[in-house]
């Protein structure tokens, strides 16, 4: 462990980056700028120790929140007893302040003086700014022209050097590990430089400290850091405790990791958990987490917005896709086996635009059952259109959206064709709407997604919600 320690701090010790690895003959196609960064070689990972998480917890106590870790109001809903640690109350709203604290904390005075840089999109930025700026600590972040504006203006408001270049990650890090070179500046990896791990750890073990006799732990999974370091944290103090790794349909790369058998790329598609969505997993995150994970869980994106959903209307916590995929994958019905069991979920970031909120609950509603679209042919004759939304109010049915349309239908020209939206209490409501709309119209059609199958909800028809259905 010494050891390890000390070639940590060398390589950074006379201010200057060591040389380059080699590269990695693999036979597949590896992201170059993960090559070029010194802290994580895929020739020589570095695995995480458990003291290295005990230093970070003790090193970073005085600038890091110890968030609450609560019984959640979802227990009853889905039948096991959940308890949230809610890590969207740092500071900048995420749980990468712990790791960022702890990296900087690490480095030698000098390196200190120089400062460090970083590619990020979002969280890990905005955590190294707000702890740069705490410890005085020079902090440049090359952010890709694709950030969102709100981010790189927070990053600015905090007094660090921000860089806007390149279209995606992968050449905004190409940049950021240029000017560490030319600067003497240390990169700092959002998810796999070793310290960003170990602090990373310190959440595992607050959850020990918080929860008893916890059964499970359900950790969404991007590059690895965070499930590196809470699965090292809590299999070394509680071996039996089941760690499980969540990621997005959309950048499963974990899971391909663990198929090839080290990281390799992956495509990535759009995911409302944009914070899992990682091309590859970090080569010190998957040794040191891979033999701890005891199951790794996909989740399809509507599933992802129905937790957003349930933990707005629940829980009064506003969490983005992926602070949200450790609830979906248990309303998605991956993880049955731990009904009656106690689980944690780490809610590990609330930074969502509020414009992607909205979509999300747009969506979780359509999930639910709760936001029907359908279209029917009503009569053209002064009155159609009346009876239709006569029949809707007095079910107690909402009208969101509503349009007409003549031209396009091929029925009677004493028809006109009926486009609504609407709003029901849940699949039950919505079930009666479509027979009642069925025996009133000949020509009744609901988008053919309309029900997912039956869904954990607090407005089923029995008080304790119904088992998950498997979309």
């Amino acid at each position: 462990m010494a050891d390890t320690a000390t070639r940590y701090t060398t390589s950074a010790t006379n201010g200057k980056i060591p040389d380059l690895p080699p590269k990695h003959q693999n036979g597949a196609s590896v992201d170059n700028s993960t090559e070029e960064d010194p802290w994580c070689n895929a020739s020589n990972p570095h695995q995480l120790h458990f003291e290295d998480i005990t230093s970070a917890a003790f090193k970073v106590k005085n600038g890091i929140l110890v968030t609450p870790c609560m019984k959640s109001h979802l227990s009853e809903l889905t039948g096991m007893e959940i308890f949230l640690k809610k890590d969207f109350l740092q500071y900048t709203g995420s749980f990468k302040e712990r790791g960022a604290s702890y990296a900087l904390l690490m480095l030698p005075e000098e390196q200190k003086r120089k400062g460090v840089i970083s590619a990020s999109l979002g969280n890990h930025a905005l955590a190294l700014c707000y702890h740069g700026k705490r410890l005085n600590i020079p902090v440049t972040v090359v952010m890709p022209i694709v950030a969102p504006i709100m981010k790189i203006q927070s990053c600015q408001q905090l007094g660090a050097n921000v860089v806007v270049q390149g279209h995606d990650m992968g050449e905004a890090k190409q940049i950021a590990m240029r000017l560490s070179k030319e600067r003497g500046l240390v990169y700092i990896n959002g998810y796999d430089h070793p310290h960003i791990m170990a602090g990373q750890g310190t959440l595992g073990l607050e959850v020990v400290e918080q929860v008893a006799n916890i059964d499970a732990i359900i950790v969404p999974v991007g590059g690895g850091g965070l499930i590196a370091g809470v699965a090292l944290a809590i299999k070394t103090l509680h071996p039996n405790v089941k760690v499980i790794g969540v990621e997005s349909e959309r950048c499963a790369s974990f899971t391909a990791a663990i198929k090839a058998g080290k990281p390799v790329p992956v495509p990535i598609q759009s995911t409302l958990a944009d914070g899992l969505a990682v091309p590859m997993v970090g080569y010190n995150a998957f040794i040191t987490a891979a033999p701890l994970i005891d199951k790794l869980v996909v989740v399809k994106e509507e599933w992802i917005a129905m937790a957003i959903l349930r933990l707005v209307e629940l829980e009064k916590c506003v969490v983005e896709g992926a602070g949200a995929s450790g609830l979906a994958a248990i309303l998605a019905g991956h993880l049955d086996e731990f009904k009656g069991k106690r689980v944690v979920i780490p809610l590990c970031g609330g930074n969502i635009d509020t414009t992607i909120l909205g979509r999300c609950l747009e969506r979780g509603l359509a999930v639910d059952g709760r936001l029907l679209k359908f279209t029917v042919t009503v009569s053209d004759r002064p009155g159609g259109i009346a009876e239709l939304t006569k029949l809707l109010s007095s079910m107690g049915v909402s009208i969101k959206d509503i349009i007409h349309e003549r031209a396009w239908i091929t029925s009677d020209i004493f028809s006109v064709q009926v486009k609504v939206v609407c709003e029901t209490r849940d699949v039950k409501h919505g079930k009666q709407l479509m027979k009642a709309l069925s025996e009133n119209y000949t020509n009744v059609h609901f988008d053919e997604n309309v029900f997912y199958g039956e869904i954990p909800s607090p407005l089923n028809e029995n008080g304790n919600g119904v088992s998950a259905g498997k979309h």
